[in-house]
């Protein structure tokens, strides 16, 4: 962090530099090489719109959210969108890896946004002796990386890898959960890491699986709305998404919830929190 950044703060970089891409360049790579619609992808847009908003009126994120010189939720979040207003939208990753026949947006790409985000992480024993309540335990994390270079691996897939490990050292399986986070990088990227967790192909070649994965229960997806909705403030997001499950695991009483997040570098993280 040099002094000037906090009068004019520098835009992250997301391109890769061994590839010359965008991240939504890979994204878009991804989606066509997964043959994901762009029906879908603006369908899982409006869905994070609609969760984040109903949230927001519940008041879910009250205590979780700290005001700003007056601003008391994400601005990002678009209560009035729609299908047809998505559609709308001209695609903007093409030009170089898929031209006439991008499926990614504006709309269905999470934005560039400013935020910060705080965990406290702490023993149980630790926790008891300051009367601080336990929301979740952490129980489960993994990391996992693709080659997006020479083996053309999607840039964006590696949570796919990262999380048959965890589930195989916790003996769960996918549908053990009562809640899933799943960082919306992109609606493609999302719903390409679904698909191949459902793909025989995949799972046998990719990730030495004698049978799929299998698929969630898409109501227990990202309940509260995500980065898509919300947007995506570098490195901000994993505290979001980890005080958003704490928070809904301690509403429910008990219960267990995935976190899935991709990263830049084919990088990705992925975690299980329990109460």
């Amino acid at each position: 962090l040099r002094p000037g950044m906090l009068v004019s703060p520098a835009l992250p970089r997301n391109g890769e530099p061994r590839t010359g891409l965008s991240m939504g360049e890979h994204a878009e790579l991804m989606a066509q090489e997964w043959q994901i619609s762009r029906e879908a992808q603006d369908a899982l847009a409006l869905q994070s719109h609609e969760h984040l908003a109903r949230a927001y009126a519940d008041g879910f994120f009250t205590d979780l959210m700290t005001p700003f010189k007056g601003v008391t939720q994400d601005n990002n979040l678009r209560a009035g969108l729609s299908l047809d207003k998505l559609a709308a939208l001209k695609p903007v990753f093409d030009k170089k890896v898929a031209p006439g026949k991008g499926t990614l947006t504006a709309g269905n790409s999470t934005p560039l946004t400013d935020g910060a985000s705080a965990v406290l992480l702490a023993s149980e024993a630790w926790a008891a002796e300051r009367n601080l309540p336990v929301l979740a335990y952490l129980t489960f994390s993994e990391v996992a990386a693709v080659d997006f270079f020479d083996k053309k691996e999607g840039l964006l897939m590696a949570p796919a890898y990262a999380v048959p490990r965890m589930l195989a050292r916790a003996n769960l399986t996918l549908q053990d959960f009562d809640f899933y986070e799943i960082h919306e990088a992109f609606a493609a990227q999302v719903l390409c890491t679904l698909d191949a967790w459902k793909n025989p192909t995949f799972c046998k070649e990719r990730l030495g699986l004698d049978k799929p994965l299998g698929s969630i229960d898409l109501s227990k997806l990202n309940v509260n709305g995500s980065s898509l909705a919300a947007g995506h403030p570098f490195a901000a997001t994993g505290g979001r998404i980890v005080a958003t499950l704490a928070k809904l695991l301690a509403q429910k009483g008990s219960g267990r919830g995935l976190i899935s997040i991709c990263a830049a570098g084919g990088q990705g993280v992925v975690a299980i929190l329990e109460r």
